[in-house]
C-alpha cells in the first residue's frame, strides 16, 4: 500500500465583520486551530470548532490548502487526473 501523499490543510476562525464577507472584527483574537495533513482531518477539525459556535452568526471558520499555496504545480497536477 503506497503512503498517502502529505496535503496541508490549515483551520482557522473568528467573528466576521458583516455575515456576507470575509473581513474579520478583530486579527488578534482569530483562533488558529491547527495545520492538518489531509483535507479530511481538517474538516474534521473545523466541523468541530462550527458546531461549538453555532450560536454566533458572525464567527466562521475555514479551511485553507496550504499544499495549493507551497506548490501549485502539484494541485494542477493532481487535478488533471
Amino acid at each position: 500500500m503506497a503512503a498517502q501523499k502529505q496535503l496541508l490543510h490549515l483551520v482557522f476562525g473568528g467573528e466576521l465583520t458583516k455575515l456576507d464577507g470575509t473581513e474579520f472584527r478583530d486579527l488578534g483574537k482569530l483562533d488558529i486551530v491547527g495545520i492538518f495533513p489531509n483535507y479530511a482531518s481538517a474538516h474534521q477539525a473545523w466541523k468541530a470548532k462550527a458546531q461549538m459556535t453555532v450560536d454566533n452568526a458572525l464567527m466562521r471558520y475555514f479551511i485553507v490548502h496550504l499544499h495549493r499555496l507551497l506548490d501549485p504545480e502539484t494541485d494542477a497536477a493532481s487535478q488533471q487526473k
